[in-house]
């Protein structure tokens, strides 16, 4: 104990130290500030007073949490990061992010009803939140400052930081940043840019897809279902169906999604589609901690004929084959970019741009799924840092309209599948994890609501 104390002093005293430099530095620098990336425009248009574009991410540690070591490691890591330790701003023509002194984020304990929405000048105008409770470290962020990537990196990094002020050895490497190394400027980048190069800007499908319906839930009401699994069992599964993980279980969803239009009366029906996004690092080298992904949207359309499982999962795995590779992905890239190279687009006035990014994407992007679902992969941390973790969970946050969000990540033999969804109907959730039951997975289910539980024992 007096080894942990010691370190906590230690790291006082280098924390007070930094802040005295950085002081003396802010005084003589010139004014910093950093540019939205192309994702990162969308997300503070799409702003409401119910809703934000929030995800979370959490770990769970194998004992209690001790907020106020935790606040000191949040205050240690984050300026390790110095997109993420900013406010945001509005120009004529554009937002931006700027360095942001202001004390915090604070610690907090955690909320029943979390990805609430952000207000830009709340908590001193900070665009995260870290909460705790029990085991669990979670981090909350606005998508405008990075993806899920650099989420984690945030999160591993604070995570690590707090273990080693309770004396514990733990080394830096993966999503574990140094916290006493420099920034690399490719950290920094809007890495759409350096990869939108392609020939040809593909065209986007704009067809209307089946929506969700469901009771929409009281204002600042997050429901949450978690899946908790075995690797191994999911993938042997998978294996029997000739698929990936995330080709398994991204047809398990439209399955679901199948099932709960077929239960519904319908004038007519309409295509199942996923929006899904795509880590672009993993085609196109960055070392980026912004948004560097793009979205892709497998689908099934009834209206063709009944599809049975196997045709569902053959049908995805050929989609995935065919839009998911260098080619076509530095397209799409290539297609969102133009709208910001536009020089007539880059001179219209803000409030036009909100205006019309606003209308679009209500008339247009968001008809243009029926659920969301994304899949961080097995991830890892440092070797020395794997006994104090049980697992890690990922929710997308609170949907723009009715609907449910999926969001996978694994660490070890432990699979979690969290649904997050602002309605009280449950039927996709339950036809999903009974198709995974059905398979022979064996599922353990987690709700921050116990009638969900119940409703989906039955």
């Amino acid at each position: 104990m007096e080894k942990g104390n010691h370190a906590v002093k230690e790291a006082e005293r280098q924390l007070n130290n930094i802040s005295n430099v950085s002081g003396k530095r802010a005084r003589r620098e010139p004014k910093v500030w950093y540019k939205l990336d192309l994702s990162a425009i969308v997300y503070p248009t799409l702003q409401r007073r119910d809703f934000s574009s929030v995800y979370r991410l959490s770990v769970v540690l194998k004992e209690e949490v001790k907020p106020d070591v935790l606040q000191q490691a949040v205050d240690i890591a984050l300026r390790r990061f110095p997109t993420y330790k900013t406010a945001i701003r509005k120009g004529l023509f554009w937002r931006y992010l700027e360095p942001n002194n202001r004390p915090g984020p604070f610690v907090q304990k955690d909320i029943r009803n979390f990805c609430m929405p952000m207000p830009f000048k709340a908590g001193n105008r900070y665009l995260l939140r870290v909460y705790y409770y029990d085991r669990r470290i979670s981090l909350e962020a606005h998508h405008c400052l990075g993806d899920g990537t650099g989420g984690m990196c945030v999160l591993q990094t604070i995570t690590a930081v707090y273990l080693r002020l309770l004396g514990h050895s733990v080394s830096s490497g993966g999503f574990v940043l140094d916290v006493n190394g420099t920034p690399d400027p490719e950290e920094l980048e809007d890495a759409y840019m350096r990869y939108a190069n392609a020939k040809v800007c593909p065209p986007r499908p704009g067809e209307k897809t089946y929506r969700v319906r469901g009771t929409r839930e009281p204002f600042y009401t997050f429901n949450v279902i978690d899946g908790i699994m075995s690797v191994r069992e999911v993938m042997d599964v998978a294996k029997k169906y000739d698929a990936t993980i995330t080709e398994y279980l991204n047809s398990v969803l439209l399955y679901a999604l199948l099932k709960k239009q077929q239960s519904e009366w319908h004038l007519k029906l309409r295509p199942v589609k996923i929006a899904m996004p795509v880590n672009l690092r993993r085609f196109f080298p960055s070392k980026t901690l912004r948004n560097f992904i793009t979205m892709v949207y497998p689908s099934i359309d009834p209206r063709l004929g009944e599809y049975s499982f196997e045709e569902i999962v053959k049908q995805v795995h050929n989609y995935m084959r065919y839009y998911i590779n260098e080619k076509f992905l530095r397209g799409d890239i290539t297609t969102n970019a133009s709208t910001q190279r536009n020089p007539f687009i880059r001179v219209v006035p803000l409030f036009v741009k909100d205006f019309v990014v606003r209308q679009f994407y209500t008339r247009v992007q968001d008809k243009n799924s029926s659920a969301g679902l994304t899949n961080m992969g097995a991830l890892k941390v440092p070797e020395d840092m794997k006994p104090y973790i049980e697992r890690f969970d990922i929710y997308m946050g609170q949907p723009f309209s009715s609907r449910t969000n999926c969001a996978i990540i694994s660490f070890e033999d432990t699979l979690t599948i969290n649904f997050a969804s602002n309605i009280m109907e449950t039927d996709v959730e339950r036809y999903f994890f009974r198709k995974l039951v059905e398979d022979g997975i064996h599922v353990t289910i987690e709700s921050n609501r116990e009638s969900l539980q119940e409703s989906l024992s039955h």
